[in-house]
């Protein structure tokens, strides 16, 4: 018989920090592109040369016992990705802020960490108004875009507002001294609560997750990855950190492109996709995955949500010269810690209820399938999935119980491991893991893992309401394409219900359909019957 895979040893990672495979490539390749966006090539020694102006600059004017964190304000500019190699030259953790969240949502991040320095891009000037005004920190907001910041020094003077022209040199960096089990990025995930939760990820982490990455796909200089994903998507680190440990290029469409992704792969020429399942399977529906429609692909990459298995077909034939694999991971196991390589002739018959399999662990991953007791279900029975290994982060910043009741010890199993709250099937022998569904109320919307919990206490609060519930609707293969509400005690209309929570939510996550109920279904413990919700949204769909 062969041995149990989840039950093997963990080799031990090296202790070297995430940024130090970029410096690795930029002393090696200093002339090849590391970033294309815009219409602009970026080469390794010119990122190299930005990201140690900031870093140098952030020293010099941000206090040596100040929080190690530096947020990050850009979205798909050279800033943006200037100011995540900064903060980490810097000795910082980076934390990035989307400029399209609500101000509140973005200042709430901002103070959860109580970063005292960011790097924003000059598009975004103006989402500064409202979180440089709203703190009572003294900031150093450092602006690489922008030539003159004197304008707006004067507009917020209690803060340090500094331009291009104010950045140290590149020379003038020197080496901080960072611990490997320090975090690298803290990435705000939604809470049950109605408090997002930030999940710190260390360097060991991260460099875990690209070891075994850029091993595993090979990667090479010639290599030009695709980047889909904002930097408050975790999924983004693998493009960023896997591609330029080996030295090859970051292609950073705008967001108008991934409107029509299928030309951008061709006239990006493509080496390797990542991207969540829905927007492959919105290539389906437009009819773009027409065979051998990316030769030039070498890998097909799908996370973030359950991969449907005609989409997984579909896009082996238009890919025919890719491995197609299906990822998967939580924030809290570093973007993603098992994977699993589709085969048109035998996948068909591993999956189940036409999702792809989840696979195997990463080679510094253990996983666990267990019971309520947290004891190991039989091999073929289901579970929660439980990670373990040097993937697994810190826990969640000054958040205490939560990362209590989150990380936890397994009976038997050596180190901290990760409730993930997903339902899987142990496998068989050496079989895939297979992913059955959520333990709780935790849906996938368009990629992004939403709990309800946070959309009900918002609309809630907004409402002024008894009570909240939301569902995900409609249901998809992969999660849910959108959020609908039922309100219950309140005497606002539904359009400025909608209204007040989109002052708090991120797009995703704010209801499409809010309806105001006299009164909610429960179930005979008292509970609210959501199931009872969804088959009135089944019967009227």
């Amino acid at each position: 018989m062969r041995p149990d895979p989840l039950l093997a040893p963990l080799p031990v990672s090296g202790r070297s920090l995430v940024h130090e495979g970029f410096l690795r490539s930029a002393a090696r390749v200093p002339h090849r592109p590391a970033l294309e966006l815009a219409g602009e090539t970026l080469t390794y020694e010119s990122l190299a040369s930005r990201a140690r102006a900031v870093a140098a600059t952030l020293v010099r004017h941000t206090r040596a016992d100040a929080p190690g964190y530096t947020a990050v304000l850009a979205q798909r500019t050279p800033a943006m990705f200037v100011g995540i190699l900064g903060a980490l030259l810097r000795g910082h953790a980076y934390v990035p802020l989307n400029p399209a969240y609500p101000p509140a949502r973005t200042a709430t991040m901002l103070d959860r960490t109580q970063s005292e320095s960011v790097v924003a891009d000059a598009q975004h000037v103006g989402v500064l108004d409202a979180l440089l005004g709203g703190t009572s920190r003294r900031m150093t907001v450092l602006l690489p875009d922008e030539a003159d910041a004197e304008p707006l020094q004067r507009r917020w003077p209690r803060h340090t507002i500094l331009g291009r022209r104010d950045l140290l040199s590149p020379e003038e960096w020197r080496a901080v001294d960072v611990a490997p089990e320090s975090a690298a990025y803290v990435l705000f995930t939604s809470g049950s609560t109605g408090t997002p939760k930030g999940v710190m990820v260390t360097h060991v982490n991260v460099r875990a997750l690209v070891d075994a990455a850029a091993q595993r796909f090979g990667i090479v200089e010639e290599d030009r990855f695709s980047q889909t994903f904002d930097a408050t998507f975790d999924l983004s680190v693998f493009d960023l950190f896997v591609a330029w440990e080996r030295g090859a290029c970051v292609v950073c469409p705008p967001a108008k492109t991934l409107l029509n992704p299928a030309s951008f792969i061709r006239e990006a020429e493509l080496t390797v996709w990542f991207s969540v399942p829905s927007l492959a399977a919105f290539m389906m529906r437009l009819g773009a995955l027409k065979p051998a429609s990316f030769p030039g692909l070498r890998w097909s990459l799908f996370c973030g949500e359950a991969l449907p298995v005609e989409v997984a077909a579909a896009w082996s034939r238009a890919a025919p010269n890719a491995a197609l694999e299906n990822l998967y991971g939580p924030t809290e196991a570093t973007v993603f810690c098992t994977a699993y390589r589709w085969d048109d002739a035998a996948s068909a018959a591993e999956c189940d209820g036409g999702i792809v399999p989840i696979g195997r662990p990463l080679p510094r991953v253990s996983v666990a399938v267990v019971d309520d007791d947290l004891r190991d279900v039989p091999p073929g029975e289901e579970g929660e999935l439980v990670i373990g290994g040097e993937q697994v982060a810190r826990g969640y910043l000054d958040d205490p119980e939560r990362t209590a009741a989150a990380f936890v010890h397994v009976p038997g199993r050596e180190g901290v491991h990760y409730r993930t709250g997903d339902r899987v099937r142990r496998p068989l022998l050496d079989g895939p893991l297979v992913f059955r569904g959520r333990l709780d109320h935790q849906i996938k919307v368009l990629g992004h893992r939403v709990e309800l919990g946070d959309v009900e206490a918002a609309l809630r609060r907004a409402a002024d309401a008894q009570a909240a519930v939301a569902v995900g609707w409609p249901r998809t293969a992969s999660g849910a394409a959108g959020i609908v509400a039922f309100v219950h005690g309140t005497a606002m209309e539904p359009g400025e219900i909608r209204d007040a929570v989109a002052e708090v939510l991120p797009p995703y996550m704010v209801p499409r359909d809010i309806r105001v109920l006299d009164e909610l279904p429960l179930t005979a413990n008292g509970k609210t019957d959501r199931n009872t919700l969804l088959q009135t949204l089944e019967e009227h769909r």
